[in-house]
Parts: structure tokens; C-alpha cells; sequence
């Protein structure tokens, strides 16, 4: 179950937090949903690991192998002899191999986007407030259904959260 308390200002939202980690709660079960960016630490610590930039770094290295295979490959398999030159050129290949390299970094920077925004989502929608879209900020705890979901309630309302949502979830 997800408990969501919606807040004013940063301030509120803090107590909040400091409420729940005093209360027992864990920090990797609360989150914060904000429309503007925060630094970590501000609210929440996230000490999460990311995979944006292997995932980027391993599409540009795919790039690079698929761009020399290509040109290298094609002049290999199809050779044109013109004089003493080179069957496999060092320039046509370093710029197809190039723009191949910029390419799959690039897809894979747009696949990592997604994985970071976890898009699709894997499971049921999370508990969200609209007000949060309007500059209020949301602070978002996982707990097992029963006491301690009231608990979390209890606790962000003493905060100052202006309304609190509780959803189950998958």
C-alpha cells in the first residue's frame, strides 16, 4: 500500500519526511513527486543506481562495432583495387563508423530515458495528486497495509500535509 501526502512548500514536506525516518519508515520506501527538479538530499536521499549511462555507453560501443563491420566488411567482401591504395580506406571507414557510433548512443540514451522513467509501467499506477503538477510537492511511502499505513497518514498530517491518498498496490 502507498500512502501520498500532498504539501505546500518545501519546508512542510521536510518535517514530513523527518517525521516518517523518526517513525521507523525506511528511507528507500519514501519517494517525492515534485514538478520542479530538487537535489538529492533535499528531501529524499536516493542513494540509487543508475544504468542511463551504461546504457548509452554500450549503444555507442554497439555503434561503433556495427559501423566499422559495415564499412570495413562491405570493401572487404567486395574489393575494388585502385592502384596501391587500400582495399579498406582508414577515412570512409572512421566516418561511417563515426556516425554509426553517435547514432546507437544516441538510441541508447533515449532507451535509458526510459528505463529511468520506468515507462511502461511494470505495475499499477502509484497514488498521484494534480496539485502536485501546480508546484505542490508529494511525499510518497511504501508500507504494508493495516496500522502502519495509518500510521504514515497520521504522521504526514501532523506534518501539514494538506490532503494524504492511500492506494493498494501490485
Amino acid at each position: 500500500m502507498e500512502t501520498l501526502g500532498t504539501f505546500k512548500d518545501v519546508e512542510t514536506a521536510t518535517r514530513a519526511v523527518d517525521g516518517l525516518i523518526k517513525a521507523g519508515f525506511t528511507e528507500e520506501k519514501i519517494t517525492s513527486l515534485t514538478s520542479a527538479p530538487y537535489p538529492d538530499g533535499v528531501l529524499v536521499k536516493t542513494s540509487q543506481r543508475t544504468w542511463f549511462r551504461w546504457v548509452s555507453v554500450c549503444g555507442g560501443i554497439f555503434g561503433a562495432c556495427a559501423g566499422f563491420l559495415l564499412a570495413a566488411g562491405t570493401a572487404y567482401m567486395y574489393p575494388v583495387q585502385t592502384g596501391d591504395k587500400p582495399i579498406i580506406a582508414f577515412y570512409p571507414t572512421g566516418i561511417i563508423t563515426y556516425e554509426l557510433t553517435m547514432l546507437f548512443a544516441i538510441l541508447g540514451a533515449i532507451v535509458g530515458m526510459f528505463l529511468e522513467m520506468k515507462l511502461p509501467p511494470r505495475k499499477k499506477e502509484r497514488p498521484y495528486d494534480p496539485a502536485i503538477a501546480d508546484g505542490f510537492i508529494g511525499i510518497s511511502v511504501s508500507v504494508p497495509a493495516g496500522d502502519r499505513s495509518s500510521r504514515a497518514e497520521s504522521i504526514m498530517k501532523e506534518a501539514g500535509a494538506l490532503r494524504t491518498t492511500s492506494e493498494e498496490t501490485l
